[in-house]
């Protein structure tokens, strides 16, 4: 099986390969790139392709995706209450500024 061959991994692990590449991609990652990211992440989660018989196949561990959540919650936890607060008061006039352009 040549590098890059994708037929050893499952259906499953194809879209959450292509959710992840969107997802990179929305936030102005290169298409190349998102990919290369979107697979490691795959592997990294999966172990690599499962489709190797009935019963082979290795168990999830979303270690990747919870890894995100740990970082983020330790940088809130590293700044002041005041900069929470005016960080707080920044997102919410974003969030009503975009939705004065949609509507």
């Amino acid at each position: 099986m040549p590098r890059g061959d994708k037929s050893a991994y499952t259906d499953k692990q194809k879209r959450k390969a292509e959710h992840i590449e969107e997802s990179y991609e929305n936030r102005g990652v290169g298409k190349e790139e998102a990919e290369k990211r979107a697979w490691a992440t795959v592997n990294k989660e999966s172990g690599g392709g499962n489709k190797s018989g009935s019963g082979r196949g290795k168990a999830d561990t979303h270690e990747a995706a919870r890894k995100g959540g740990r970082k983020g919650g330790e940088a809130s936890a590293s700044r002041s209450a005041e900069e929470r607060s005016a960080s707080a008061r920044k997102a919410a006039a974003t969030r009503k500024r975009n939705q004065e352009k949609s509507a």
